[in-house]
């Protein structure tokens, strides 16, 4: 709306220095951003209230089939790609019959499905035990080789 920068609020506070002096300054500004208060206070009934009009006569579902329409018509092969995945999302919650070849099929590859992530996920564990086992024992040479030159020697008696 308005754009003031730092240069424009000094000048006019200058200004406003001179014309209404020292002494009612403080009034005039608290003056200022009373009504700065109730403007914006107006201003967000105004808008408060034509978001429930808008609301009340149903215009936002219209506003937004308008914008989906819009994106469709802007993008169509993003809104075709909805399309497509929509399907297959509709397809994949389908109950298939157990006893048909595809119903089989799908069990089968879910069952391979559930191997296949057990192996991965025992094949983690024994890398991780390993290299923790290579890190144990890196540790302990270290220990090893650290620890007699770190002993403080104790004198020899004669």
């Amino acid at each position: 709306m308005f754009d003031l920068g730092w240069a424009e609020l000094l000048i006019i506070g200058i200004v406003a220095l001179i014309v209404v002096g020292p002494k009612d300054l403080p009034v005039l500004f608290r003056k200022v951003g009373q009504f700065m208060g109730k403007a914006k206070g107006m201003a967000r009934e105004f808008s408060s209230a034509m978001n429930d009009a808008a609301d009340q006569t149903g215009m936002r579902e219209m506003s937004q089939t308008l914008n989906s329409s819009l994106k469709a018509a802007t993008n169509p092969v993003g809104s075709a790609m909805d399309g497509v995945k929509s399907a297959a999302k509709s397809m994949t919650d389908l109950d298939l019959d157990p006893d048909s070849e595809t119903g089989k099929l799908a069990a089968k590859r879910a069952e391979d499905a559930k191997k296949i992530q057990a192996a991965t996920a025992r094949a983690a564990a024994e890398r991780k035990q390993r290299e923790a086992a290579e890190a144990m024992a890196k540790a302990e040479e270290l220990e090893a080789k650290v620890a007699p030159a770190a002993a403080p020697a104790t004198p020899e008696k004669e």
